[in-house]
């Protein structure tokens, strides 16, 4: 498939996914969300790639949806919008592989939201990020709800929906919001040094865990999550390159 909004490439075992609308600074319409879903369903069988990057072209991770194209819609057409949204975005959130969205710039609404679905979020330490749908009469999207109070608690998670300010990648990270603020110059630098360190680790395992987080956020009872981390192990243990793996590591150790 060719691609009118997103750039897609493959490197390493890293698969790096640039949206490319910088005209309008990366601003999210229908068949940026579409394509999203595409190349997610590719990354997913291509067992040469074990973790994604997302990124923006230009000046701009992403400032949301693209509002020129949503004053003309209906309300059917904004659910169909919607609906295309939130699929991309629990694509992104149950995806197998590890992902990690490198914020190089404006961050905001649906494109904040983005990066929430992420695993992993390193930010340029001048990035502005935030929900400014309060501002807009409008209202957050992609599981934001909860991966915001995930990420800083309920409280400065309120304080942030509720004042639609945006902060910089410095106080993100100060705030716990993403996991590291960088200069911008060194940015995919960080972010391909923390794909390379998770790509050469074992994919079945990754695999695993992404599916014990998901679990442990919510999705079962403690006593279930407990019995699902034995199986896990079970299961990792149990596959070829398990000895292997014990063998590099013995040998690290000499």
């Amino acid at each position: 498939m060719d691609y009118e909004c997103i750039i897609y490439e493959k490197q390493d075992q890293i698969g790096l996914i640039k949206l490319n609308r910088p005209k309008v600074l990366n601003a999210m319409n229908r068949q940026l969300w579409i394509e999203m879903q595409d190349i997610l369903e590719d990354a997913k069988i291509d067992n040469n790639i074990k973790a994604l990057i997302i990124t923006g072209e230009g000046r701009a991770f992403s400032t949301g949806a693209d509002l020129k194209d949503s004053k003309g819609r209906n309300i059917e057409d904004y659910r169909i919008y919607l609906e295309s949204l939130q699929e991309a975005s629990r694509k992104i959130i149950k995806f197998e592989k590890p992902t990690i969205a490198a914020i190089n710039g404006y961050a905001l609404g649906s494109g904040y939201e983005l990066a929430l679905a992420c695993d992993i979020r390193i930010a340029a330490k001048e990035a502005l990020i935030g929900s400014p749908e309060a501002r807009v009469t409008s209202s957050v999207t992609g599981g934001a709800f909860r991966l915001v109070q995930d990420l800083v608690g309920p409280g400065k998670a309120k304080e942030l929906l509720f004042t639609a300010e945006n902060i910089t990648g410095e106080e993100a990270e100060r705030i716990g919001l993403v996991n590291k603020a960088v200069p911008l110059d060194d940015l995919m630098d960080e972010a391909i040094a923390m794909a390379t360190k998770i790509v050469a680790n074992s994919a079945f395992s990754l695999k695993e865990i992404k599916k014990g987080f998901r679990m442990a956020q919510g999705e079962c009872s403690l006593e279930a999550l407990m019995d699902y981390e034995i199986e896990a192990c079970l299961a990792c243990v149990s596959t070829k390159e398990r000895e292997a793996s014990l063998d590099t590591f013995e040998q690290r150790k000499k």
